[in-house]
């Protein structure tokens, strides 16, 4: 039996481990979870402080507003939108697209500078005496206003795999007038005739073993307005050796520079940078199954290179975040906690319980 010495040593213990984990700068996490909740999460605690119910079912993607004040929650049980008022923490908007006969199917999406419109890439099913229709995949606008689908566009036949499908990260200019679908490649749209005008041959480098990356959160820290940073993979013309690299889009005027990093790998998780935009990092995945390997890729944005690996065990399935101070990495995802690696040494510090099973609805966080 432990005595009362052993266990206060052991208290301290633990206590100092986890002040020594806690980010200089503490923020809010906020996290889809099964079945129908977010959870808010408080870094300065490193613990779950509380829970917002959705009405419209299971999260499946997290979207932050520019000016950080709303989160955009899409929900998969009643394919529904949530709009989180992220200072009260208070749900401001909720509608589901579901009724008795039409029914729709869609992952993601972006609001519009003025916050009234969601545009998104959606499937209608209409109900019929006997089955159900299945339309084909769509460009769609979502008026969260009148809480409905106002307007919709068939994709072009190429764009129903390069446009991203379900996984794809979307981005709107700050005027409102084009829309970036970010899939296998980039896709450009008008928004005010869903017409696409561009595409780009550039892939995001995100393989299907690793779930896609809320663009919310640290990241947004780093990003000009009017700009999009994120790793993409392309290919030479000549042998068609694949590279990997970071772009930066100007997401009015539709210009873009990248820079190759190296050799494309397998898989990627998309990259989160530091505030100050001097360090990046990225999960690398190589290998299936038994064979799977995960590495941490830590790089210097000032020489655009890869300046230090470190490997750590393989979830299955999960995502990947940063601190907003960018002192700490996070695995987490389709799992109860979260694991919280030192941004500099790569070497895993403590593991947060959060009491709950989070879905791949990514994480949000807001100072």
């Amino acid at each position: 039996m432990p005595t009362f010495r052993t266990v206060l040593a052991a208290g301290l213990a633990a206590g100092l481990s986890v002040l020594a984990t806690l980010p200089a700068s503490a923020s809010t996490l906020f996290m889809g979870s099964y079945p129908d909740e977010l959870l808010v999460f408080d870094e300065g605690k490193a613990a779950v402080t509380g829970k917002i119910k959705l009405d419209t079912g299971l999260p499946t993607s997290m979207l932050l507003s520019d000016d950080g004040k709303r989160i955009y929650v899409t929900t998969i049980t009643t394919s529904g939108i949530e709009v989180i008022d992220t200072a009260t923490r208070k749900v401001v908007n909720k509608f589901s697209l579901n009724d008795g006969v039409t029914r729709y199917r869609f992952w993601g999406g972006t609001a519009d500078p003025t916050g009234r419109y969601f545009y998104t890439m959606l499937t209608r099913f209409d109900k019929g005496m006997d089955r159900y229709t299945v339309g084909k995949p769509s460009w769609g606008v979502i008026d969260l206003k009148l809480q409905k689908v106002v307007r919709t566009i068939e994709l072009d036949k190429e764009d129903e795999r390069g446009g991203g499908g379900w996984r794809a990260a979307y981005k709107i200019s700050p005027d409102g007038k084009f829309l970036y679908a970010f899939g296998e490649k980039v896709v450009i749209l008008d928004t005010a005739t869903l017409k696409v005008v561009d595409r780009i041959d550039l892939a995001k480098p995100e393989g299907t073993g690793l779930e896609n990356v809320g663009f919310g959160g640290a990241i947004d820290t780093i990003r000009t307005p009017g700009q999009f940073v994120s790793l993409f993979n392309a290919a030479d013309p000549y042998i068609h050796n694949k590279m990997f690299g970071l772009a930066r889009f100007d997401l009015n005027s539709r210009q873009f520079d990248f820079t190759p990093i190296g050799p494309a790998p397998e898989s990627m998780a998309g990259l989160q940078m530091t505030p100050d935009g001097k360090q990046a990092y990225t999960v690398v995945t190589n290998g299936k199954l038994g064979n799977k390997r995960c590495e941490f890729w830590h790089m210097d944005m000032a020489t655009n290179s890869v300046v230090d690996k470190a490997e750590f065990p393989c979830r299955s399935r999960f995502r990947f975040g940063m601190s907003m101070d960018g002192t700490k990495l996070y695995i987490y995802g389709a799992s109860y906690d979260i694991e919280v690696y030192d941004a500099k040494t790569l070497k895993l510090e403590t593991t947060w319980d959060l009491g709950n099973d989070t879905t791949g609805a990514g994480m949000v966080a807001v100072e």
